[in-house]
């Protein structure tokens, strides 16, 4: 039996991106890059492809991937010049208006003996008056059912599940007939209240309030009404 000899002269084919020897029977694709023909095997040519290598025999040349820096230029371009359409306005847009005209300024005539003509006031404010009692002890009666129908109450009461129940001091102004003063103190608060008998619809009103009871002053009153859980005041049975 006569032995087969093997030609070994050809040079073996060298991957050109993985750098590795081909087998023997193994398919070599041709590349075209820099201008020089470059073998690839089978298992490279997406990455020769990837890098922008031209297929040999192929009828149009992908065009070459940007590079990193190149493609964020070329988006930062893109979006600059998107900013730039949407802020600045169309030349439809642009109208120059003329300058207004001047206004005149006409100087009325004046009346008769050269006076001015009469300005027309106002209509005054109508107030609804109501009948003022002349008892002390009535007053202070009324003053505290108007007290109780106001949002005050409200007041007394958030203030006295924290404080316990307060001192309250109920008495009618010597300086105006209309008005009964209301006081109701803590320890640690106090608040003063005004009821004008002539004014019902708008009758209580807050003067002030403090946190020290010897901002009230020697003219309060002793205390001779209570309050309930509601924060409604009452004379005091005593």
């Amino acid at each position: 039996m006569r032995n087969r000899q093997l030609d070994t002269s050809q040079a073996p084919i060298v991957c050109a991106v993985c750098a590795r020897s081909l087998l023997r029977g193994e398919h070599a694709n041709v590349f075209i890059a820099g201008g020089a023909r470059r073998d690839v095997c089978e298992l490279c040519t997406t990455r020769a492809a990837h890098e922008g290598w031209i297929r040999d025999g192929a009828d149009a040349a992908p065009a070459p991937r940007p590079r990193g820096g190149e493609r964020a230029r070329s988006l930062m371009g893109r979006v600059r010049s998107r900013l730039e359409t949407a802020t600045s306005p169309a030349e439809d847009d642009l109208t120059v208006e003329p300058d207004p005209a001047p206004r005149r300024v006409v100087a009325r005539p004046a009346g008769r003996g050269g006076a001015h003509p009469a300005r027309r006031d106002p209509p005054p404010v109508e107030r609804e008056v109501h009948a003022v009692p002349t008892n002390a002890e009535l007053k202070v009666s009324r003053a505290l059912e108007l007290f109780n129908t106001s949002e005050h109450p409200k007041t007394v009461s958030g203030v006295a599940r924290s404080l316990g129940a307060p001192d309250v001091s109920v008495g009618a102004r010597s300086d105006d007939g209309a008005l009964v003063e209301i006081v109701v103190a803590w320890e640690l608060c106090w608040y003063r209240y005004e009821v004008d008998l002539a004014d019902e619809p708008h009758a209580v009103r807050l003067l002030g309030q403090g946190y020290e009871l010897s901002e009230l002053g020697e003219g309060t009153g002793p205390a001779n009404a209570v309050a309930d859980g509601r924060g409604a005041l009452a004379l005091s049975a005593a």
